[in-house]
This record gives structure tokens, sequence and C-alpha cells, in this order.
């Protein structure tokens, strides 16, 4: 059986993974779901010093405090960026990445690099607007996402203010990404293909992509689904 470390993506916390995590656990997995600094149950008042390689850590601590070994690492949107790094840092411990329609980290470039210019001086109007922080979404956001009222409401009143920092700071990799197992889940109501620098990695035979036809957010839209996928990936 695996060992999933399961890492939210930006304003969420780990309570983002409760419906995967229970399908998971009732497959015989070991489940790790992971609140990063600064968010959920983690918010403290000075989340907005909260830099990028702390979320590194924050993975990293809960993989070698647990003494995990055949960790699958899963990320989610942002923690893409931070599970990335975490991923080449645990070594052997190591059995595969997942990440979730999410960002790709890239040596020396950080979650905010990615965007197009004019959605990075959104990001920068946002996070002047929430002193430092990226301020929760409303429920417009979650709009044609495959997602319930409930599961909509969820994410609206559970989200918490993003520390900044993490969006702007760079990516600093041990290991480059394509040499790691890895699977690439796309989601395909949130575009039906994933970016450039994804495809350019899908050509690493250590890369698989797989499709999901929903949400953004498949751990509350699909959870079962994306439960079979991620006992699908555990080498047995």
């Amino acid at each position: 059986m695996g060992e999933f470390v399961l890492v939210p993506g930006a304003r969420l916390g780990a309570w983002a993974w409760d419906m995967v995590a229970e399908h998971l656990r009732g497959a015989g997995h070991a489940v790790y779901p992971v609140t990063l600094s600064g968010l959920a149950e983690r918010h403290r008042p000075d989340a907005d010093r909260v830099g990028q390689q702390q979320h590194v850590e924050d993975i990293v601590s809960v993989v070698e405090g647990n003494e995990l070994y055949d960790v699958v690492l899963v990320g989610h949107s942002y923690s893409g960026i931070p599970v990335g790094q975490a991923a080449g840092r645990i070594g052997d411990r190591l059995q595969r990445v997942v990440y979730v329609d999410s960002s790709v980290p890239a040596d020396g470039l950080s979650f905010a690099d990615g965007w197009p210019d004019d959605e990075r001086a959104w990001l920068e109007e946002q996070l002047i607007e929430g002193d430092g922080t990226w301020l929760p979404a409303e429920a417009e956001h979650f709009v044609d996402q495959d997602l319930s009222e409930e599961a909509v409401s969820r994410l609206v009143s559970r989200s918490t203010p993003h520390p900044g920092l993490t969006l702007t700071q760079p990516a600093r990799l041990t290991r480059p990404v394509r040499e790691l197992p890895t699977t690439y889940i796309k989601c395909l109501m949130a575009g039906d293909a994933p970016s450039a620098d994804v495809q350019e990695h899908l050509q690493s035979p250590q890369w698989e992509l797989l499709e999901m036809p929903t949400g953004h957010w498949p751990m509350l839209s699909q959870p079962a689904a994306l439960a079979q996928i991620l006992d699908g990936v555990v080498v047995s």
C-alpha cells in the first residue's frame, strides 16, 4: 500500500482532501493531508511573511517526521510548486509525484512567473489589497467547475488568505522534475490541454498524463474518482 501526502492548493487547508482521504484509507493506504504554514488552522497574524521555502519544508517535515517511505506526493493547483521541490528533497523515500491540475516548478521561477502579464498584474493588485496575502475567492470563482452548492459553500467559507510571498518567491530544485516518476492529472473543465511547460515535461518517459472530466477542484467534485486514480498509481 502507498503512503499518500496530500497537499491542497492556494487558500485551502488539509480539510479539502477529507473525502479523498476517506476513500484512500478505505483502500488500505496511509494518508497524510497537509495544511501548509499560514493557512486554515495554521493561519497566523504574520502569514504575509511565510515564504515559498517554508511550504517546501512543511511537506518534507511530514515525510521525514513520520518516517514515510514509498511516498506518493500529491499537489493540487498552487501546491505543485512546493510539492515538486519537496519531491527532489526526499530522495529514495519517493515513489511518485502526482500533480492535480497544478503548476509545476521551474528552478528560479515562481508560481506567479507562470502567469501572463495581465494576470500577474492582477495578482499583484490582489496582494496589495490583502496586505501581502491573496484573499479568498467569492462563489463566482467556482462556477461551471462541476461543484455542488455544498462544495462551493465549503470552498468559500473555509478558504483563508494565502501568504503572498509563496506565490512570488522562486522555486529551488535539487532535481529536475522531468527525472522523477510523475503522473499529471488534467481536469478538462478547467482547460482541455496542459500548459506548455507540462506538455514539454510529458515528453519524458518518466511522465504520464491522465484526464478527468471535471473542474479544477476534483477532490470536491469527484473525490471517489480521484481516489481511484491515486490508488492506481501505487506500485505494489
